[in-house]
């Protein structure tokens, strides 16, 4: 069984996720960045997991794209969608507002891996936003390892 995981990431976070979620799958697992690669055939792969940052409520446009062009064909296979960002307590409203319905219906399951913020990865005005609402003046990570391996127990079964 061949696995996808896709993924956008505004200042790597998501990235990490989605490489930390590749080491816990048993199975043959290709990552791809959707930025770099937004047309993937995914005739290969029985199970596809999109993963995308949220910032100000809305997902990567290039993780909408990909699920709006191969809607059919990820509704025929196993599914699991994941996403970053600061917010925990609105993680299930983001997913909801971000995925079409019937894609996270017919998911294995869905998750929130918490998030990280890298103020050198930032252009100075989001990084000044980010300093202040953070109230710290250093980059920290909030990445939450329980739920990767929840997540990835749920894609092996």
């Amino acid at each position: 069984m061949k696995t996808l995981i896709t993924f956008t990431t505004r200042f790597g976070c998501t990235e990490k996720c989605a490489k930390k979620l590749e080491e816990k799958l048993s199975n043959d697992v290709e990552v791809i960045n959707l930025k770099n690669n937004p047309k993937i055939s995914l005739d290969k792969y029985d199970t596809v997991i999109i993963g995308g940052s949220i910032m100000m409520g809305k997902i990567n446009s290039e993780v909408t794209k990909f699920y709006n062009n191969n809607l059919t064909q990820l509704l025929q296979k196993k599914v699991g969608l994941f996403i970053c960002g600061s917010l925990s307590e609105q993680a299930d409203k983001e997913l909801k507002d971000n995925f079409p319905k019937e894609l996270i219906d017919h998911s294995a399951t869905t998750g929130y891996f918490g998030y990280e913020l890298n103020f050198e990865k930032m252009n100075f005005a989001l990084r000044a936003l980010a300093k202040k609402m953070s109230n710290t003046e250093k980059s920290f990570s909030k990445i939450i390892e329980d739920n990767i391996n929840e997540f990835a127990e749920v894609m092996k079964s």
